[in-house]
């Protein structure tokens, strides 16, 4: 039968099992199925193990006995986690898997924090870029609770487009204060219905430089939408970039 690593890897295993109905289902179900079921009942689970352990790169990752990462530390104690997850380095498929990886644990992270009274949740910012490579039915539920946990979210892509439309709907439906730069057509035609036809969809496509188009939510009043302006980014003047990173490897990270 087709147990990954043979019959020796699958005593093994057995051994180290202590769930009873686990070990009924091995014992007394398994070995009485024909080959052939046995082979269907383990095949979807050998898929989805081989996307982790046939990529050197994610098989190192999450194939360490212990993570030196905890992200409920993370979370609730101010720390920064930064994640390469370039597709020209790890390949769409590498990236993808691990960014949904970790977006999944921010949110059962997040969800741990119903242990914690509301005052002692720190707000806690993740950053999502190239977020349409991650834009899965999944952002649904996250966006619909992450306030309660002050999860709070910053999610950015080239245009809407990309994005499914049931989690475009979800992302507007969540927002109580939406603003907006200067956009495409297509963009403009969907973010005019959230300024109450203030704004046409030319309005929005001619915004100056540093120009926002802005809704708020004040008190749980909508305000009527208007124009604003940014201030331009000052110019960042810290030279630790290189030793924060070593910092960062001499103490978070292991050697392959």
């Amino acid at each position: 039968m087709g147990f990954p690593g043979g019959q020796d890897s699958r005593q093994k295993v057995e051994s180290n099992i202590t769930d009873p109905s686990m070990q009924a289902f091995w014992r007394d179900e398994f070995d009485k199925m024909p080959e052939r079921l046995q082979q269907e009942a383990i095949s979807p689970i050998l898929n989805k193990v081989g996307q982790f352990v046939t990529s050197p790169l994610i098989r190192t990752v999450i194939g360490q006995p212990k993570s030196t990462i905890k992200l409920d530390d993370v979370m609730n104690d101010g720390k920064i986690l930064l994640a390469n997850l370039s597709q020209g380095r790890l390949g769409e498929d590498n990236a993808a898997l691990l960014g949904a990886m970790l977006i999944t644990k921010f949110q059962l992270a997040a969800m741990h924090r119903v242990a914690l009274p509301e005052e002692q949740r720190k707000d806690f910012y993740l950053y999502v870029d190239e977020f349409q490579n991650f834009a899965t039915g999944s952002f649904i539920k996250i966006m619909s609770e992450a306030r309660k946990y002050r999860l709070d979210i910053m999610l950015a892509n080239q245009y809407m487009a990309q994005i499914p439309e049931e989690v475009t709907k979800a992302i507007l439906g969540n927002a109580g204060t939406v603003m907006t730069f200067a956009v495409g057509a297509n963009d403009a035609d969907i973010l005019t219905k959230e300024f109450a036809e203030v704004f046409t969809a030319q309005d929005l496509i001619n915004l100056g430089k540093y120009q926002i188009a802005t809704k708020m939510t004040i008190d749980g009043q909508i305000t009527r939408p208007f124009v604003s302006t940014t201030l331009p980014l000052p110019v960042s003047s810290n030279l630790n970039r290189e030793k924060v990173i070593q910092a960062s490897r001499i103490h978070w990270t292991r050697k392959i």
